[in-house]
């Protein structure tokens, strides 16, 4: 059993119908519910529902605050290497791209760790690009090890890995795993995923499963809103944290809604995705999941996130530059894409106070 076999029953539902069929008194129902099913989930993502974003967002924010108050936790990326062995069309990361490439090493990792730990910051995000041969397991392990004396909390967001491999990871210092899908569509993901180990789309999909089975503390999943119809794949997004959530009870499970940026290549078969549509999939999650984050990247700019605060963000990343070494040197790598919001960590921690928010810096600690 896998959550392939949900994807399944709804791969061929008629999507079209049941959002044409979709009536305002069925939105306003849903709103009213205390508890929503999968259904009322796809409601609150129809066209219909765009005319109740503001009933919503109330709904919204008075479920943010009932789990998690008014607090935001902050975290940073840190690049350790963009080598890749992929060709995905969306990305500029991909094999094929003329790029800087480079990977920290441990005495670079170092460097970069005690600058961003000047900043407070006790969660970091690392990543790689999805080279198993230059990135391997052992080269991560031990950049954990170094990055254990500075920062409480370590997400890792790298290649899919067996169970037995995150639980590798896990005895060296992680405590969290984000990894996107992508794109749900088993169509559109062949398509993008043009070459590589990325193409294997079922090992992909269960890649989180085996995170929760491999005792993760945090699970972080999402689509690459942009790649297909974006209410089809939120809806798919959401079904996948339910079934996670519903199967490992002890595991936290939260969203990321990263829209695509300008990357290196030329990719143009995008499905628009506007700030009202992200606004009305983060809404519809909060609503579906309230006990699940949400988290929103610099990919959007520094005023959108700001209005997106008090709707049911959980995380945000600040002080964010997506090249490799790119907290500490001078010869830092090409970035992965253009972030929006570049605010430093102190001036993000300092806007949330302003909005009666407080940032947290460590809620964790790894016994």
């Amino acid at each position: 059993m896998s959550f392939y076999n949900e994807y399944l029953k709804y791969k061929d539902f008629d999507f079209d119908s049941f959002f044409k069929n979709t009536t305002d008194e069925d939105i306003l129902n849903t709103i009213n519910k205390d508890k929503l099913d999968k259904f009322d989930f796809l409601r609150l993502l129809s066209p219909t529902a765009e005319k109740h974003l503001e009933q919503m967002a109330a709904k919204s924010n008075k479920l943010s605050l009932q789990h998690f108050g008014k607090s935001i936790i902050l975290y940073t990326p840190m690049y350790l290497a963009n080598h890749c062995s992929n060709k995905c069309a969306y990305c500029s990361f991909n094999v094929e791209n003329d790029i800087d490439r480079k990977q920290l090493t441990l005495e670079e990792v170092e460097i970069e760790a005690k600058n961003i730990s000047k900043t407070g910051l006790k969660h970091i995000l690392i990543l790689t690009g999805e080279s198993k041969s230059k990135t391997p397991i052992s080269y991560i392990k031990d950049c954990v090890k170094v990055l254990k004396k500075y920062f409480d909390s370590i997400c890792i967001e790298i290649y899919p890995l067996e169970e037995d491999e995150y639980k590798e990871l896990i005895s060296a210092g992680v405590d969290s795993l984000t990894i996107y899908q992508e794109v749900y569509n088993e169509d559109i993901y062949d398509k993008v995923h043009i070459a590589g180990p990325k193409k294997n789309y079922r090992f992909r999909l269960d890649a989180p499963e085996r995170g929760c089975k491999s005792k993760m503390r945090s699970i972080g999943i999402g689509c690459l809103l942009g790649l297909y119809d974006f209410r089809i794949e939120a809806f798919m997004t959401g079904l996948h944290g339910y079934y996670l959530q519903s199967k490992y009870l002890d595991v936290s499970i939260s969203f990321s809604l990263p829209r695509i940026r300008p990357h290196v290549g030329s990719f143009m078969d995008l499905h628009d995705v506007n700030d009202k549509n992200l606004v009305q999939i983060m809404l519809a999650l909060k609503l579906f999941m309230p006990y699940a984050g949400i988290n929103i990247s610099t990919r959007e700019s520094e005023s959108f996130r700001e209005n997106l605060i008090p709707l049911g963000v959980t995380k945000l990343s600040a002080g964010v530059c997506t090249e490799v070494g790119g907290h500490s040197q001078s010869n830092k790598s090409s970035s992965q894409f253009e972030i929006s919001d570049t605010r430093s960590v102190s001036e993000v921690a300092i806007s949330l106070e302003r909005k009666g928010y407080q940032p947290i810096f460590k809620d964790w600690v790894h016994i």
